[in-house]
Order: structure tokens, then sequence, then C-alpha cells
């Protein structure tokens, strides 16, 4: 979902009234980002509090790379990073994700390994159907076992968008968050719902009710079902008890749009992008009794920080063995405090650009390949900016393409290498780029090598419903990511 895809932040159809009254009655962010222009990497960096570069969500067979966990992929999460549920078992919560993991398939990477109790949701994206025989279609799992599959037991009309999924997510969050209510116990549910990345989907009572076709069919049933949620919690008594955090995983995936794809509003390009399109998502804090109504913060935010946020809250201490990269958030969301810290924008193994204040400096410029580009894959639509929007990965590091982001959030107008105000910023900014570079410490890269023979042929589980199917013969090789 993109930074424009909501009523609060100016999409003109006004078809988000349920994050729309979250806004109004918590705290919007307007300057808030998430660690990797695409979803597997900055999962496991909300989840670990640490860049993907860090966690090991990366890859070296290319310079600058995006990479995710598709079904052919070997590596996953590791078991050295410490994951946010393992942290807060330690102050007494159950932890539950509904959705999309995202974080590797293959038995050892599975949620419940990394500190969740409950999982309703797949391992992967709902891409297919598939022939079982090339390819076997994902599974969707109950805890520790799949209970069937995508588009065999888990339908999604690819003709009409017709599936019932966020209805059965919406579902699964009211029932664990009442039986959590009802025992006292404290907990953490990670919804993370899919229903608006291509093959987008709606359920049949949304269908055709939004002026933005199917995407805002799925944005709108999103948004009901979040109003549900946080109902559910004031009906329960528990609303002034629980933090409640919505944002995205990338920016809206423009090479869908706009029929599969959502909005960035004004900013430059979208998903696999480190321009502001990519990376900067909508965010809205709730917490009734705590957050004062109507808030508006320009904390520069990241979802590495609901890591060290959500620590916070439960009391506990971030890791001190490892870097940390999110920060705690309280005092902005609290206090309306403004806490200084840059954000940093990579993609694959290279740092491509930083934020300090208002100015963004590119030390890389790249969209995607000419070769990619010629095939119809475009990521910037409508956006090209001669020197910027790049199909060939161009090098700015002696001279850092900087922006003021306040003056030009679309990022068009590069200031001017003589000027004095480029001068004095780019002096800020290196000090911050030399000291983050002196201590990156690259974690071992997850996202190397595929090989078929670890899809999801026989996950656990399988042997009870039949669905077992049988591998190829292992064949690893390196990935192929094309931008």
């Amino acid at each position: 979902m993109g930074w424009g895809d909501l009523g609060a932040f100016g999409e003109p159809s006004k078809e988000t009234p349920n994050l729309d009254q979250m806004a109004s009655e918590g705290m919007l962010f307007l300057d808030f980002y998430t660690a990797n222009p695409l979803c597997s990497p900055s999962r496991a960096a909300l989840l670990t509090g640490r860049l993907p570069v860090r966690n090991g969500f990366y890859t070296t067979n290319a310079h600058a790379r995006n990479a995710y966990t598709p079904q052919d992929i070997v590596g996953g999460i590791p078991d050295s990073e410490l994951l946010l549920p393992e942290l807060l078992k330690k102050a007494g919560y159950i932890n539950k994700i509904i959705g999309k993991w995202h974080l590797g398939h293959r038995p050892q990477f599975h949620p419940l390994k990394h500190g969740f109790d409950e999982w309703f949701g797949s391992p992967n994206c709902h891409f297919g159907p598939f022939d079982n025989r090339a390819l076997p279609n994902i599974p969707v799992y109950r805890d520790w076992e799949m209970i069937g599959r995508y588009y065999e037991d888990f339908k999604i009309d690819l003709k009409t968008g017709e599936a019932n999924l966020t209805q059965i997510y919406l579902q699964e969050a009211l029932d664990f968050i009442s039986k959590q209510q009802a025992s006292q116990q404290p907990f953490f549910l990670y919804w993370a719902i899919d229903a608006t990345h291509a093959p987008v989907y709606a359920s049949k009572q949304f269908l055709g009710t939004s002026q933005r076709g199917l995407y805002g069919d799925a944005v709108r049933e999103i948004d009901d079902s979040i109003g549900k949620i946080l109902k559910h919690l004031q009906k329960l008594g528990i609303s002034e008890n629980t933090f409640v955090f919505f944002t995205s995983d990338n920016g809206a995936a423009l090479i869908s749009a706009p029929k599969q794809g959502g909005s960035n509003g004004r900013f430059l390009c979208g998903k696999q992008t480190t321009f502001e399109g990519g990376m900067r998502e909508p965010a809205i804090a709730w917490w009734p009794g705590h957050i004062p109504a109507g808030g508006v913060s320009h904390q520069l935010g990241n979802v590495m920080d609901l890591f060290t946020t959500s620590l916070s809250l439960a009391g506990l201490e971030p890791p001190s063995d490892r870097q940390i990269d999110g920060i705690d958030l309280l005092p902005a969301i609290l206090q309306g405090k403004l806490i200084d810290r840059p954000i940093f924008y990579y993609r694959g193994n290279e740092m491509m650009a930083v934020r300090v204040g208002l100015y963004k400096a590119h030390y890389w410029t790249w969209s995607n390949s000419w070769e990619e580009y010629s095939k119809g894959i475009d990521f910037c639509p409508g956006q090209n900016v001669s020197g910027v929007t790049t199909h060939t990965q161009e090098e700015h590091t002696t001279l850092p393409l900087l922006f003021h982001l306040g003056r030009d959030p679309g990022e068009k107008y590069p200031l001017s290498f003589a000027s004095d105000e480029y001068q004095r910023v780019m002096e800020r900014i290196s000090v911050t780029v030399q000291q983050h570079k002196a201590t990156m410490v690259p974690g071992q890269p997850q996202l190397n090598v595929c090989d078929k023979a670890v899809m999801n042929w026989s996950p656990p589980g399988c042997e009870k419903l039949g669905k077992c199917l049988k591998p190829p013969k292992s064949d690893p090789k390196k990935c192929f990511w094309p931008h």
C-alpha cells in the first residue's frame, strides 16, 4: 500500500473512513519509511529492528539487487537473529501472526520457531494457481501444519478478483483478541494481510464498491477490517491498554497500476526503488487515552522503530549484543518530541541514499535496467526525471544528488553542486554516512541460493490432507534477481 492510498494522506476518493478516523483519534506520521523497497526484507527489518543488510535479508549475487523469498529460496531468517515476539515472551506476551510470513518457508524458518505462539496464514505470497507439477500451490498454515493450499482450498478468482481471505484474517484477529482479553493475557498481534499485493483480491461484498477499481475494493475491505478491530478493542474495554500501529511494507507497486496498484501521492516512483515512492509509507499510531488526538508528526520514522518501541512499551530493553537500527518512538508519539536520526535507503547490498532532516542525498540512482524496461517493466510510469530515474546504475558517491524534500518532495530538482546550501548540507551528511559505514557488519546473505527442490511440495500436515507432492531432484543455483 502506498503513502497516497488513504484519505488522511490526501487520496481524493476518501474511501478509508476507518483509517482516517484512526488518524484523527491518534497520530499521523508523514515521514515514515520502510527499511527496503520490497516485502521480505522490510518484514525482516520490522521484526528484528535491524537493516536487511545486517539481518541477512539481501543478496550479493549482483550489485544493488532487490531480493525476496519466493518458493525456491533456500534461505530465511537466521537463528542468530532475535525477533520481536521472542523478546516479548520474556514479559509474558502471547504472540500471533496472521497473514503473510515471508521470512522463509522451510521448517527451520517457521514463525513458531521464532517466537510466535500462533499462526494463521501463508509463508509466501499468494501467487498462482500452479499445476502442482512444475510448481506447487502455496500452503496456508494453522500453527505448525498446513490446512490447505491457495486456489484449491482457499479460493482466489483471478477473473473477478473475489477471495474471502481478508474476512478470514479479520475473524482470526477478533477471536485472538477476545481470547487474550478473557484470560487477561498481554498479547502481540502481527496482522500481515496482503490483499493489495497483485493479484489483488477482495471479498464479494466489497467488489465493485470503489471508484478506484479492484485495488480500491481491497483497500476499502482492509479499512473496514481495521475499523472492526479497533471497535472490538473498545468494546472489550482494552483500547486504552493496547497500542496499535498501521503501516505498509513498501510503496505502492506502480508496475501493477492502475488496476492492481495504488498511489504514492506526490512521491517519485514506487515499489522496488529507493526513491520516496518506494519507501515512504502511510503510518498511524493509535492509543486512546495516551496519544493526543489529531496529532501530526514530522518525526523521521522507520518500520524498524516498531521493534524498539514495542520493547519499550513492554518494559524491555533492546538486545545489547548487536547493532539495533530502530529507535524508541515513544517520546515522539507521547510528548511530540523530534529525535534527530538519519534514514538509510538500501537496495540489496548497497546504500543508495540517506536522509538527514529535510535533505536526501542519492549516492546511487537506478530504477531498473534498460532490458527490463524494454519489456514493459516500469517502476516510475509517467515520472521520468532526467539523470535521476536512471536505467543504468549511476554512482554519485563523489558528488551525491541532493534534494530538499520539503520544497521538492517529488525529487525533481537536485540542488546545484556549487551552491553554499549543497556544500553545507553535504558536509553534515558525509559525516553521518562515514559513521554508518564504519559500524556496518553485513550479515550472511540469505537470498543468494535457489533450488526448486525446497519449494512447498510437502509441508508439515500434508499427509493428513493427502496433499503431499513429490519434489524434484535438488539442484541449487544462484538466484537471478533482475532488479
